[in-house]
């Protein structure tokens, strides 16, 4: 059902024309193609794989934060230590979820906190994109130099009597709203290309 509503989707948005083509995308323009390539999506399955979504950003934050910033253990869960032997909580997930107290030795608790530390040569956070590791030396100057060169807009006349446009987006120096003055293609890194009206570039 999933599928065949996705690609019902894509129909009505290619009739519509609201689906943009680049690159090697770009034969699909003609509708015969498009239509013999949405014919291969049903030629396997789907599977999808849907969860309720999060109740908000903070969330969010609170979820990747207990994977990106947080230790083994912290420091609450720690009882007591005496005898080179160490008492802590832990939660038994394999008996609903009891709370229960365990001790044990100096070296086999280290031993068991180690095990959560990443070798060398890990990451805990993996970037992509223009902030991947390979990329990030060549790609970060060249974003940083197109801010820097900020494109005027379209149309110089702006009409102080409209309300301003509303925008989640804001400019770091000066806190004006950005305004979108140029819709990019879906294969670059950003769809939109955003400016300050009131941050002057010199």
């Amino acid at each position: 059902m999933f599928r065949g509503k996705f690609v019902a989707g894509l129909k009505r948005a290619f009739q519509q024309g609201r689906l943009t083509f680049a690159g090697n995308l770009k034969p699909l323009e003609n509708d015969k193609a498009f239509r013999s390539f949405l014919r291969t999506l049903f030629r396997q399955n789907w599977v999808v794989y849907a969860k309720p979504p999060f109740g908000g950003p903070q969330h969010v934050i609170g979820y990747l934060g207990r994977y990106t910033h947080r230790v083994a253990i912290s420091n609450h869960r720690l009882v007591a230590f005496q005898d080179d032997r160490v008492t802590f909580r832990w939660k038994d997930y394999a008996h609903g979820n009891k709370k229960k107290i365990m001790t044990l030795s100096s070296h086999e608790f280290l031993r068991r906190f180690l095990l959560h530390v990443l070798p060398r040569g890990f990451v805990r956070i993996r970037f992509f994109g223009f902030l991947a590791n390979r990329s990030r030396a060549s790609l970060l100057p060249q974003c940083q130099l197109r801010l820097r060169n900020n494109p005027k807009p379209h149309s110089t006349t702006v009409d102080n009597s409209s309300p301003p446009q509303s925008s989640i987006f804001r400019c770091p120096l000066c806190a004006s709203p950005m305004i979108i003055v140029e819709t990019l293609p879906r294969c670059n890194a950003s769809p939109f290309r955003l400016r300050s009206p009131d941050f002057d570039s010199s």
